[in-house]
């Protein structure tokens, strides 16, 4: 779209915008009909640690959402003399899972547990053990399940249970819904059906029946929409939640709101059979659309879904990045005191190629990145750890490398099932998030874990907030009885350049003989969240 059209577009309201809320950073996107960016904006923000929880309070979430979406709508004004009064329809992301609980008048019963804590192992197991299915720490049925057990006083208060998507959504139209990948985060899917486990829920009724609480589990969830579904539309209230200039107008169509993961798997085209992609930031995880079901109940694997309901393996680590992160933000530190200005972007490039020429095995140093628990490694909280013996080879390239090695470390121990114990078998990985901004680097790292080869797309930089943008131009666009996997591969990713690495042998080999080392030194890690309370 040239200039012109770009303007009659977002005049005519023929645009959709996208908005996520991941960890670390809010992003709102606007499209085109021809599905590319025509302006984005941001807002940083960062998960709090308070009274033993992960949380964002529910200031920021407003605060962020208004500064993105002001940001975007200035680019707009700025670029194509327009301003941004319509568009065709909207959708919200977020990060998946955890525990949002509401009364009848709306008031948030607790703070807003995240994905990130690993607080609800008691009412994980109980639950895993009678659904005979892999119930997460982070889900948010096990959130509910550990208040029950631990006698929160809220908990006959609660009217709605939702995740941060799924209340954005809620606020802006009215509407208690969620979209099916989201959903299936929060409580076991029937894929046949597209809608919660029916057996699964008179199950937990039956569980809680002498507990006295005044509802029943399928009253105080969202109402579970697959992807194509219309949502709601935008209220006169929430229009001025999201752009309190008054400017925009209600009446907007919304697509059902997704997580992070779902929205992951739209920007990467992985939503057919035998694809799978990895998104590697704050946390790291890897979908793979199954053919057919697993043979048993695995702890370390979730079963979740696509945006339109096909069963997905979900392998979910935690850590990925955060420490990783924290040594090049000590790197910096260094060039400034020498009074030496290096731009962040450069730093970064230059420590990943360095440790491409690293040791195969990264010399025999050894690192834990665990800023926080990580349930696939059981392990309730984290200690960042550097560890190395006198004869380990300690330079820089090994030391950049080892750090590389070890954000993919946790998720390895849950893809070696899925690949080797149940042979599952893809077509195609595609990699996207912080981890392969540097051209090359993450790639390299993981085609060396996975042991199969991985492609990131030109548009991978996108990210989830233009994948839930993706999810509502399908509503908008799509014809009759259009998959949404043929929607994406013959209208949005058509031509699409990606660049694709295969795994080298000396580096499966040396991934291999540092993961060697990472499961043995796992009790180092223990003995450091023991003694560093």
């Amino acid at each position: 779209m040239n200039r012109n059209e770009i303007q009659k577009a977002i005049e005519n309201g023929q645009t959709v915008l996208g908005i996520e809320f991941g960890s670390t950073r809010i992003k709102a996107v606007l499209i085109g009909e021809d599905h590319k960016t025509i302006a984005s904006g941001s807002y940083d923000w960062e998960n709090q640690y308070k009274n033993g929880v992960w949380t964002y309070s529910l200031e920021d979430v407003w605060t962020g959402l208004q500064a993105s979406y002001r940001q975007l709508s200035s680019e707009v004004a700025e670029h194509y003399n327009t301003p941004l009064q319509t568009i065709g329809a909207i959708g919200f992301s977020g990060m998946m899972h955890g525990y949002m609980a509401f009364d009848q008048a709306g008031n948030l019963l607790a703070p807003f547990r995240t994905w990130r804590n690993t607080i609800t192992g008691q009412a994980a197991a109980e639950l895993t053990d009678l659904f005979q299915f892999n119930i997460p720490q982070r889900w948010s049925i096990a959130h509910l399940h550990q208040a029950i057990l631990n006698g929160e006083a809220h908990i006959n208060d609660i009217s709605y249970l939702t995740t941060l998507a799924g209340y954005v959504h809620w606020q802006l139209t009215g509407q208690k819904v969620m979209g099916i990948g989201e959903a299936s985060g929060m409580f076991p899917i029937d894929s046949t059906i597209n809608n919660y486990d029916a057996g699964k829920i008179a199950q937990y009724n039956e569980l809680i029946a002498t507990k006295n609480i005044p509802w029943q589990l399928q009253d105080i969830l969202p109402q579970v929409l697959v992807a194509g579904d219309t949502a709601g539309l935008l209220t006169e209230a929430g229009a001025k939640l999201l752009d309190p200039s008054g400017q925009l107008q209600a009446g907007i169509s919304l697509c059902p709101p997704e997580g992070d993961a779902g929205t992951g798997m739209v920007a990467t085209n992985s939503v057919a059979e035998r694809t799978g992609n990895v998104s590697a930031g704050t946390s790291v995880f890897a979908m793979i659309v199954l053919e057919k079901a697993l043979s048993k109940l695995y702890p370390e694997i979730d079963m979740v879904t696509t945006p339109a309901g096909m069963p997905v393996a979900m392998v979910h680590s935690n850590n990925c990045t955060s420490d990783l992160n924290a040594w090049v933000g000590l790197f910096g530190e260094f060039t400034e005191a020498l009074g030496v200005v290096v731009d962040q972007s450069q730093l970064f490039e230059m420590l990943y190629q360095k440790a491409l020429t690293g040791d195969a095995d990264g010399g025999g140093l050894l690192t834990y990145n665990y800023f926080s628990g990580e349930h696939i490694t059981h392990l309730e909280e984290g200690r960042p750890l550097f560890v190395r013996t006198p004869e380990s080879r300690f330079t820089l390239a090994n030391f950049m490398r080892v750090h590389l090695f070890s954000a993919l470390g946790a998720l390895k121990i849950g893809l070696d099932i899925l690949f080797e114990q149940e042979q599952v078998q893809i077509d195609q990985i595609l990699g996207h998030g912080g981890f392969f901004k540097t051209k090359g680097v993450g790639q390299k790292m993981m085609a060396a874990a996975m042991n199969v080869p991985v492609s990131v797309m030109e548009t991978a930089g996108e990210g989830g907030a233009w994948g839930i943008a993706l999810l509502a131009a399908y509503m908008l666009q799509k014809a009759e009885d259009e998959l949404l996997a043929a929607y994406l591969t013959n209208k949005v990713f058509a031509g699409e350049d990606s660049t694709t690495i295969a795994p080298d042998q000396r580096d499966v080999d040396g991934f291999a003989a540092f993961m060697a080392r990472y499961q043995e030194g796992l009790v180092i890690e223990r003995a450091a969240v023991e003694a560093l309370k």
